[in-house]
């Protein structure tokens, strides 16, 4: 049985598009480096607060890209950008390495890799 008012719906992604940002990602990486920034000034429980969040944070943008990359990102895109696996499974380990790493310099390059990232997605967003 078809019921008459119910119409298929055609989109791109999971939702008809508006709903993805690469934005989220690059928001929680950048405090992953604000944290990094200021590791060495904290000392004691202070310390253990900043090293919990800080990995938290890591993990959101882990989450947010591999949302970007299995949702919105389709085959169409992998032919036009050929990297485009190489360029989220580098910035997610990426993620993984600010986890394990203090240095601001770490989560620069995870800041770095999320804007090549938001470029092509935008470049796709125009298409």
């Amino acid at each position: 049985m078809r019921l008459s008012f119910i119409k298929p719906v055609y989109a791109h992604c999971d939702l008809p598009c508006g709903v993805y940002d690469p934005a989220q990602a690059h928001i929680e990486a950048q405090s992953v480096k604000a944290i990094q920034e200021k590791m060495a000034a904290f000392e004691g429980d202070d310390r253990v607060r900043a090293i919990l969040i800080k990995e938290e944070r890591a993990e959101l943008v882990k989450h947010h890209l591999m949302v970007l990359w299995a949702d919105y990102f389709k085959p169409v895109h992998l032919e036009k950008y050929p990297d485009l696996h190489d360029k989220f499974w580098k910035a997610i380990k990426q993620a993984s390495e600010c986890k394990h790493h203090n240095e601001p310099e770490e989560g620069q390059k995870l800041l770095e890799q999320i804007d090549e990232i938001a470029k092509i997605f935008w470049e796709t967003k125009k298409a």
